[in-house]
């Protein structure tokens, strides 16, 4: 991430903490480090990787299956995301408000969600404004994966 936000840092440790994190590879390696009290299921193609810390998933469906959690955070990748977008039921989302150089974006949400919570924050220093936002699906997400 080109930008250092330590009040998000402290928002996504609180609503993550004691659930199971599932995220791609590249994802887990980007991190400083095992993340304390949170769960890392990586979802990889490769059969043979491993690393201290990390479950290994093959697909969404296992990651999903492994975590056997009423609530499961799906970390990132874009992909990861993309997979999971029809099966979530909330997205908390961090919204910056600058722009930087990047190949990534988030897809398009579609109808049946609605913003049930917004908080913003002004810049600080070098530091960008942001914005807190949850959204809620209005209707059930899909069920089963095809």
């Amino acid at each position: 991430m080109p930008w250092h936000i330590p009040a998000d840092f402290r928002r996504v440790k609180s609503l993550t903490m004691g659930k199971p994190l599932v995220m791609g590879r590249k994802t887990f390696e980007s991190l400083p480090g095992v993340l304390p009290g949170r769960r890392h299921i990586v979802i990889t193609r490769d059969r043979s990787w491993s690393a201290e810390g990390a479950e290994v998933a093959h697909s969404l469906d296992d990651a999903l299956a492994q975590a056997n959690a009423p609530q499961i955070v799906i970390f990132g990748g874009a992909d990861i995301y993309a997979a999971a977008l029809p099966i979530a039921s909330r997205i908390e989302l961090t919204q910056i408000a600058a722009d930087y150089p990047g190949d990534t974006q988030m897809p398009p949400l579609g109808p049946g969600w609605r913003e049930t919570f917004r908080e913003e924050h002004g810049a600080e220093g070098d530091r960008p404004g942001f914005t807190w936002i949850t959204l809620l699906r209005s209707s059930p997400p899909a069920c089963g994966r095809g």
